[in-house]
Parts: C-alpha cells; sequence; structure tokens
C-alpha cells in the first residue's frame, strides 16, 4: 500500500502574505513585551496585570479580578496563588463573607509593579482600548471570520491570557 504524500501548501496571495506579516508583527510585540515583563519585573506578563489590577483596586476579589482580566475564575485563582506563593499580595478572608476572598497588594508586591515595563496590562489589551468602537467591531467580526475558517479553535482558550 502506498503511502499518500500530504498536499503542498497553497501559495499566499500578496494581501494574504501582508495580512500574515501583520500577525506576526503583533504577535512578536507582545511576545517582546513579555520577555520585557519577565526580565525586568521577574514575573509573567498574566501575573503583572493582576497584581497592577490588586493595586488599583484594594481588596479586590478573585471573581471580580477574574471578570476585570476576562479570565476564567479557575484561571485567576491560579494567579492569585502564584503571587501569594511569592509573597506579592495577601489572600485573606476576614469580611462579611468568609467564603469571600479579599486581595491585598503585599510590599513585594508593589516593588514589583515599580520596576515593571508598561503597559501593566500588557501592550495587546491598551492597544485595543486605545481602538474606537468602529475599529473594534470591524476587528470582532473580521476575527470571527477568520476562527471559523480554521475550525480549530478551542473556545477555551479565548479566556486564557497570552502572558500565561
Amino acid at each position: 500500500m502506498a503511502t499518500r504524500k500530504p498536499a503542498p501548501p497553497p501559495e499566499l496571495s500578496e494581501p494574504a502574505t501582508r495580512v500574515l506579516r501583520r500577525f506576526r508583527l503583533v504577535f512578536n510585540t507582545v511576545k517582546t513585551h513579555f520577555q520585557q515583563v519577565e526580565k525586568q519585573a521577574g514575573i509573567g506578563g498574566a501575573q503583572l496585570w493582576a497584581l497592577s489590577l490588586i493595586d488599583a483596586k484594594p481588596r479586590i476579589g478573585t471573581t471580580e479580578l477574574a471578570r476585570s482580566m476576562d479570565v476564567h475564575q479557575s484561571t485567576a485563582s491560579n494567579l492569585v496563588r502564584a503571587l501569594a506563593a511569592r509573597g506579592l499580595v495577601q489572600a485573606s478572608k476576614d469580611g462579611a463573607d468568609r467564603r469571600a476572598v479579599q486581595l491585598t497588594l503585599l510590599p513585594a508586591g508593589r516593588a514589583v509593579l515599580r520596576k515593571a515595563p508598561g503597559p501593566l496590562s500588557g501592550v495587546l489589551p491598551q492597544a485595543l482600548a486605545s481602538l474606537d468602537a468602529d475599529t473594534l467591531a470591524r476587528l470582532d467580526t473580521d476575527l470571527a471570520r477568520l476562527i471559523s475558517v480554521l475550525d480549530e479553535g478551542d473556545a477555551r482558550a479565548a479566556k486564557v491570557p497570552l502572558g500565561q
């Protein structure tokens, strides 16, 4: 029985090549920022974003942190656990609801924030926040179309931060 040779990759049109280069530029810009964060602050980009939100909203809960970062609750819990293990935040259950955790930035966490390169939320969230509503709507529609063509997208991946 003869083995089938896989089909050769398709030739990219000039517009497809330009878009591919733009995706590469976006991904590499994000990757470079995360590398700088890791080098200067000593923590990952998602951890830095979480730390900055805890600093901005003292006593924030894990649920609100997850919502603010648009990540799954378990992802936020894992980020908090890692930050607490490093002595950067304190998680306490001293409010009216003893089940809810309140997060507080510790001095070591503040020191990490001081030496971290900005933007603390990451370059991609910062860039998206600066775009107007019409541009975001077009991007949303066009990326949804691309994802449907990929037919490989795991919807859960949408809630995993790039800087993790």
